[in-house]
C-alpha cells in the first residue's frame, strides 16, 4: 500500500497493491496492520455500501457527536469525491480536496473525524463501499450544501444534480454546526 498526502491534515489517499494476470486482480482493500505501518490508525465498526445512478451527488455529509472517520472506496464505476475541513480554529477550514475514486483506480480515501464528505457519479452508476470509525446516529447528522458559494467546489455536473432531500436542505458553511 502507498499513502499519498493531501493538503487537508488527515486526509489522505490511499493506493493498494494490486496484483493482476489474465483471470484479472487481487488487492487487499483493508489491513489494518499495513495501515498501521503507514501511520492510519483506526478502529472500524460499520460498513456502508451505496449504489447510485450517473449525476447523483450526495453530501456534504458528517456527524457532529459520534463523529466518524472513513474509508472510502469504489468498487463499480467512478466518482468526483470530496472532503472539506470542518476545524473552526484550523487554517485550513472550509477548504477542500476532490479525488476520482473509481473501481478502475481502486484508490480510497481516509476521512478522518471532522470532515465533511460527499461525492457525484461521473459513470452510469457508482457503487461505494466505506467502514466507518463510529455507529451512524441520524440525531447527530449534519449535511453543509453541496453548492455553498464560501466553500466554491467545482463540481463536474452536466446540467442539474441528482439530490436527496435532506442535500437539497444542506446549511451554508456559515450556519452550519461545526468542530472547534
Amino acid at each position: 500500500m502507498k499513502l499519498i498526502n493531501s493538503s487537508l491534515p488527515g486526509v489522505q489517499i490511499i493506493e493498494p497493491t494490486v496484483f493482476g494476470d489474465d483471470r484479472g486482480y487481487f488487492y487487499e482493500s483493508h489491513n489494518e496492520r499495513e495501515l498501521e505501518k503507514l501511520g492510519l490508525r483506526a478502529h472500524f465498526v460499520q460498513d456502508n455500501h451505496s449504489r447510485s445512478a450517473r449525476n447523483v451527488l450526495r453530501g456534504l455529509h458528517y456527524q457532529i457527536t459520534q463523529a466518524q472517520g472513513k474509508l472510502v472506496r469504489v468498487t463499480a464505476g467512478e466518482v468526483y469525491d470530496v472532503v472539506v475541513d470542518l476545524h473552526r480554529s484550523a487554517p485550513t477550514f472550509g477548504k477542500w480536496i476532490a479525488n476520482v475514486l473509481s473501481a478502475e483506480n481502486h484508490r480510497m480515501c481516509w476521512v478522518p473525524p471532522g470532515y465533511a464528505h460527499g461525492f457525484f457519479v461521473t459513470s452510469d452508476y457508482a457503487e461505494v463501499q466505506y467502514k466507518t470509525t463510529d455507529y451512524w446516529a441520524p440525531q447527530h447528522e449534519r449535511c453543509v450544501l453541496w453548492n455553498d458559494r464560501d466553500i466554491g467546489i467545482p463540481w463536474p455536473l452536466r446540467g442539474e444534480p441528482i439530490l436527496s432531500r435532506k442535500d437539497r436542505l444542506g446549511l451554508s458553511l456559515k450556519e452550519a454546526e461545526v468542530f472547534p
